[in-house]
């Protein structure tokens, strides 16, 4: 069975890298890099939060 070139797209890892030229990508492929971005940024502030906890949780538990 032959795939679509649409099915393809959607199933093609998109890499970023910080500071790669732009102007060879349509509006369309930096609206899904900005989207791949943003979900990358939530998934960072999520750790992050996640990890202060359990930093705060240690400092509780070794000040007793």
């Amino acid at each position: 069975m032959q795939q679509s070139k649409t099915t393809t797209a959607r199933r093609r890892k998109i890499a970023h890298e910080i500071g790669q030229d732009l102007s060879l990508l349509s509006v369309r492929e930096l609206d899904e890099r900005i989207g791949l971005m943003k979900d990358e940024i939530a998934r960072l502030e999520a750790d992050k939060i996640k990890k202060h906890a359990t930093a705060s949780a240690a400092d509780q538990f070794f000040k007793r």
